[in-house]
């Protein structure tokens, strides 16, 4: 962001020159003359971000009609701010607002006239939920942030604005409840948002990306979600959230492992239930990417732990198979992947036949012609629909790829190679942090208290709610 200053000058000439030049003489430009009092002036916007309709009905309407009053007097119905910073003037036109220039006159009227392009607030398609709100973020920072308040009805809910961005500044929204939440995380995150030095920042992924504290885990340090339910939940609990302005999706910091296996349907079902289902998640995190490597260590060299009938009927499968199972089990999972980003780049309808086709026609068909096993087929599909049950489509990935150096340790070493590859993953979870947090929290550093709401959802009255990392 250009942090110099020009002052306006008396000339109107010179002053529609400087903003041509600035803007590099773009077409959607627009300077229209439009005389006040005998004296030459013009209104200049960006036709691509300004609203017509309100040009016409709240600037050349009244002033067609001035009969001696003052410019400050006609444009009541706008927010008007006057200024001779030429180029705060041109900011305001890259954020929708016309400028009034008079002829000898050093300063201008900048007028508010944004375009109101916005879809309306729906249910996000990538978090459904069977019982709440449905409702979800848009990419107007405004409308988030009613919604997030319509959530969180206190004056402790607080939020500051910051800018990212050099050449392009974005506008980001800090958002916390005072004495809820740390005062030193406050101040981290408000110093990793002002030491972002990039032209622009497309999306939250860049923020996310340049605030983490490990950019070389492969596990998400923050939590993605485009519920204001979901992310005034974290506010209360001691949470900061960050969103982006023209970006529906909220950033939570700091995230924990856990969670990433937690939803607002938790919340709203009975504890029982909202228990059972949980636990169920934390089961597919362990077949999500050890089940593979369990059986090609099992079959390659410890098949002695099978029954009997299971032995020979897993054996018979493997003979028409001319290569080892972490072949195999490559071979079936790089069908997956493809499968699975054909299925979600395709339009919806097209999506859905090609997986449904693709997984039934090449799984049979790879099978007959003996490139792979049956078992194998099987334990890539409960693998495959355990990485589902992630809430977290982040998390899913991960594990998506931390499957294949498993597979390679339990092909190379059997169940020493798991063991091993889950020790070294364990410690890097005890040593991740985010935010200055434990990132294996309540496991690491151990809290009984944090227990309460991780494997299993215990009674509402039962908990007490803190923010994680904070129990001591």
């Amino acid at each position: 962001m250009n942090e110099s200053s020009q002052h306006a000058f008396f000339s109107l000439e010179q002053n529609t020159k400087y903003i041509q030049k600035a803007l590099f003489d773009t077409h959607d430009l627009k300077i229209k003359h439009h005389p006040y009092k005998d004296t030459q002036g013009a209104l200049i916007y960006l036709e691509s971000l300004v609203d017509p309709a309100l040009i016409e009905r709240n600037i050349l309407a009244p002033m067609s009609f001035a009969e001696g009053k003052s410019l400050s007097e006609l444009f009541t119905t706008l927010r008007m701010e006057r200024s001779n910073d030429l180029e705060k003037g041109i900011q305001g036109l890259m954020q929708g607002s016309c400028l009034y220039v008079l002829d000898g006159d050093d300063e201008f009227y900048a007028l508010t006239t944004p375009a109101k392009y916005e879809r309306s607030i729906t249910e996000p398609e990538n978090e459904a939920i069977v019982r709440g709100p449905h409702n979800g973020f848009i990419e107007n920072l405004t409308v988030n942030l009613h919604l997030v308040r319509q959530h969180i009805g206190t004056p402790d809910l607080t939020v500051r604005y910051h800018t990212v961005g050099n050449t392009v500044p974005r506008k980001v929204a800090m958002l916390y409840v005072q004495n809820l939440c740390d005062n030193e995380l406050v101040q981290k995150v408000e110093r990793r948002l002002s030491e972002i030095s990039l032209d622009t920042v497309m999306s939250a992924g860049f923020i996310q990306e340049l605030m983490e504290d490990n950019p070389f885990s492969i596990f998400p340090q923050h939590v993605n979600t485009e519920r204001p339910d979901h992310t005034s939940a974290y506010l209360v609990d001691g949470h900061i959230a960050l969103i982006l302005e023209g970006d529906p999706t909220a950033l939570i910091v700091p995230a924990c492992f856990f969670t990433f296996y937690q939803t607002p349907d938790d919340y709203n079902n009975r504890w029982m239930i909202a228990s059972f289902i949980r636990f169920i998640r934390l089961i597919s995190f362990i077949t999500a990417f050890q089940l593979p490597a369990i059986y090609i260590a099992t079959v390659s060299f410890h098949s002695n732990v099978l029954p009997i009938q299971l032995f020979f009927t897993v054996q018979g499968s493997l003979t028409r198979v001319p290569y080892p199972p972490i072949v195999e089990a490559m071979i079936l999972e790089l069908i997956f992947e493809l499968l699975r980003e054909a299925g979600l780049r395709l339009p919806s309808r097209v999506g859905q036949t090609i997986g449904i086709v693709g997984g039934l026609v090449i799984g049979d068909a790879i099978v007959k012609a003996g490139l792979v096993s049956y078992t194998m087929t099987i334990v890539v599909a409960l693998t495959a629909i355990s990485s589902f049950l992630i809430p977290s489509n982040e998390m899913s990935s991960s594990l998506r790829i931390l499957r294949f150096p498993l597979m390679i340790a339990a092909a190379l070493f059997g169940y020493i190679g798991i063991a091993f590859g889950l020790t070294l993953l364990f410690v890097h979870l005890c040593k991740l942090e985010s935010f200055g947090k434990p990132y294996f929290y309540p496991i690491a550093p151990l809290k009984f208290q944090g227990l309460k709401d991780t494997f299993s959802r215990f009674p509402v009255w039962n908990i007490r709610k803190k923010a994680q990392g904070n129990d001591n």
